[in-house]
């Protein structure tokens, strides 16, 4: 008795008062909640209100940039665990003459002085699934002068010899597990060395959004980003001896080796002139992701072979900002 009810909502009487935004406090944690539901709300919310908050400060900040004009500060360079890398003391220095001496002597010299021309092998595991034989079709479609041949349960180490004696400079070895191509092991003939990766993230023409149409049978140019050590110059030595020399730019073709925090990322894409400043890529496929686990000197030896490099992951994945390529 004595005090005014409330107005019924929704009476035309005025909007409904907005919800009261909730303030979190500085030393807020998302464990203090016992209940999982009232605790994954919680951190909803917050994660909201932090999104929020940060949109705000940059909407104050270009606000305040506009006002002063020329005046305004340089931006700050955002902190990236790229910029942040740990300086490796294997950096190479392109004008390095102990570098170039030994690229001019390495197991690739021959190649890169245009006295062999790339033949390559493409076999995969023993009994390999669908998707796994459509990723090595797809594959040679790419690396031009590859063959595909499908292994009925013989041995690397008796394969060898024969692509030796067949002239092939390299062996590509597809591997699977559960129907889904998982590793891949690269053999640079007849001297090595060999390389074993894992790969991930596969994906064939079919299964990729507004992809072109399929490629030609011109030499793609090849690009190769951020190999800057002494490792990431071999691994992209391989790789870039899997292609000949001369591309036919008429094709447009493009074959991408991105290494991102020890990430080989590959794409294939056919680059079109939409005028005189703009440039259009159509991805053409496939896409797969590498991750280099082992460098071996000479040919594939499971058993007695010598490793330059081997990817102890307790020992070399402590620090986030070390890489090795």
């Amino acid at each position: 008795p004595g005090t005014a009810a409330a107005p019924p909502k929704g009476d035309g009487a005025g909007p409904p008062p907005a919800p009261q935004r909730v303030l979190f406090p500085p030393t807020f944690s998302v464990s203090e909640f016992e209940n999982k539901q009232r605790r994954h709300f919680m951190f909803v919310r917050w994660k909201q209100q932090q999104r929020k908050e940060k949109l705000a400060a940059r909407k104050k900040r270009k606000k305040e940039r506009e006002a002063l004009g020329d005046k305004a500060p340089p931006k700050a360079v955002p902190k990236t665990i790229e910029n942040q890398r740990v300086y490796d003391e294997t950096t190479v220095d392109p004008n390095d003459e102990e570098v170039a001496f030994d690229e001019a002597t390495d197991e690739f010299a021959p190649y890169f002085n245009r006295q062999t021309v790339p033949k390559i092998l493409i076999t995969t595991s023993d009994r390999p699934r669908g998707r796994t034989v459509r990723f090595c079709e797809q594959l040679s479609t790419v690396i031009p002068n590859s063959h595909v041949y499908y292994r009925r349960g013989l041995a690397l180490k008796r394969i060898i010899p024969q692509c030796i004696a067949r002239d092939f400079t390299d062996l590509i070895v597809i591997n699977e597990d559960r129907k889904i191509p998982n590793g891949l092991v690269l053999s640079h003939l007849p001297d090595g060395p060999t390389a074993h990766f894992r790969m991930s993230s596969v994906r064939l023409r079919k299964e990729i959004k507004r992809k072109g149409k399929e490629p030609t049978e011109h030499v793609p140019e090849v690009i190769l980003n951020n190999f800057t050590t002494r490792l990431g110059h071999s691994v992209g030595r391989m790789f870039a001896s899997l292609f000949p020399h001369d591309p036919q730019f008429i094709g447009r073709q493009v074959a991408t080796f991105h290494n991102q925090r020890d990430y080989i990322f590959f794409r294939f894409h056919r680059y079109i002139f939409k005028s005189e400043k703009k440039v259009g890529i159509q991805e053409l496929g496939p896409r797969f992701t590498l991750k280099l686990r082992s460098l071996q000197k000479g040919t594939f030896d499971s058993k007695f072979g010598e490793y330059e490099w081997i990817h102890k992951r307790r020992e070399m994945d402590m620090n986030r900002r070390k890489f090795h390529l």
